[in-house]
């Protein structure tokens, strides 16, 4: 193939950057290119400025340019990472967000709400930026578990733009629908009107820098799923689920329906939720109410990571009612196992990060 300007810049174009989802080369980040007989000057940004990204964007360039011009080329390559400003521009949702993460389940009823108020508490105590959105439009739980109800997020001046300021509780920041409107009323909502409100508190909400952004989805594969994936970049997707098998056989479509071409969402894993029931008084005992490891073996069928199991305990639930997620309970096995938990689930982020990175090359 001719070194020319051209074959190099459709050579580059295969090479995709991971956190933006977008090749370079359409995504405007060959910010330098030189080309003098038979080498080539580069220089290409990424959103990442992590050492290890900066080196797989190196390779992945190395990679294609010598297997379209041969590996005679002289390559002088420099990664560099992309201004905060910059960085805005080709993430024009959430620019500031490092991590957005839906949690979704089959069927209502499996502790969704409840897996993901720990989870971000289990984030928030281990020194993550986190923040919540309660995109159960028609049955928010987020104000009642962290103990806001009846609170109503401010306004705050962004740049000259109104912006919705997020309530915070135990520092996370949160957003539900609950918020906006009187809890005893039903929310009577059609889908386009709740795919609205749900995209403003992503578009028209000040969420500042967040480490993790975690998005409680309602029950089910429907409209507000649909009008999430094309609306906001979401990095990954979790799947909760008990042992038995209806709520199993929902859960595998709700994986399914991520894993489809047209939303390509990576499913970081599947926890399953009420595995054992431990009373109180026999905190050794373990007895399989829903049957037992349904959705371990449903993570290993499908071919996606478990992460990890919870228990059914009573405080769980007392926890969740008064407004302060089990996680924040001092050293209980609740609290060690959403702690745990969110360690495995910080790992399995940066994995399938990683993946996305060396598919690139």
């Amino acid at each position: 193939m001719e070194l020319s300007r051209e074959n190099v810049l459709e050579a580059l174009g295969a090479i995709m950057e991971p956190d933006l989802k977008k090749d370079i080369v359409s995504a405007n980040l060959v910010e330098k290119l030189e080309i003098s007989e038979n080498a080539i000057q580069l220089k290409v940004l990424v959103s990442n400025p992590a050492m290890h990204a900066k080196k797989r964007m190196t390779e992945a360039i190395d990679f294609n340019l010598k297997r379209a011009f041969g590996n005679e080329l002289i390559l002088d390559v420099e990664i560099a990472g992309i201004s905060k400003e910059a960085l805005s521009e080709h993430r024009k949702v959430l620019p500031q967000v490092k991590n957005i993460i839906a949690i979704a389940s089959g069927k209502g009823g499996v502790g969704k709400s409840t897996v993901t108020a720990n989870l971000a508490g289990g984030l928030a105590k281990a020194g993550y930026r986190v923040g919540i959105v309660d995109a159960d439009i028609y049955g928010p739980s987020m104000p009642t578990m962290f103990d806001v109800v009846g609170e109503k997020p401010t306004m705050i001046d962004v740049e000259g733009k109104p912006m919705i300021n997020p309530v915070v509780s135990y520092g996370i920041k949160i957003l539900s629908i609950g918020f906006f409107t009187e809890q005893n009323n039903a929310v009577v909502w059609r889908g386009p009107m709740a795919s609205k409100a749900l995209t403003q508190m992503f578009t028209d909400a000040y969420w500042g820098e967040l480490d993790y952004l975690l998005i409680d989805l309602p029950p089910g594969t429907g409209d507000i799923h649909l009008s999430l994936v094309s609306k906001v970049p979401l990095d990954g997707v979790i799947i909760v689920s008990t042992p038995q098998e209806v709520a199993l056989a929902d859960a595998r479509r709700g994986v399914n329906m991520f894993k489809m071409d047209s939303i390509n969402v990576p499913v970081l894993g599947i926890i399953e939720n009420m595995s054992w029931f431990t009373p109180e008084e026999l905190p050794d005992n373990k007895y399989y109410i829903f049957g037992r490891d349904g959705a371990k073996n449903l993570a290993l069928g499908m071919d996606v990571p478990f992460l990890g199991q919870i228990p059914l305990v009573q405080s769980v639930r007392e926890s969740g009612d008064i407004g302060k997620p089990a996680v924040f309970q001092e050293d209980t096995l609740m609290s060690k196992a959403f702690e745990d938990l969110s360690r495995i689930f910080v790992e399995e982020v940066k994995s399938v990060k990683e993946k996305k990175t060396d598919h690139a090359n």
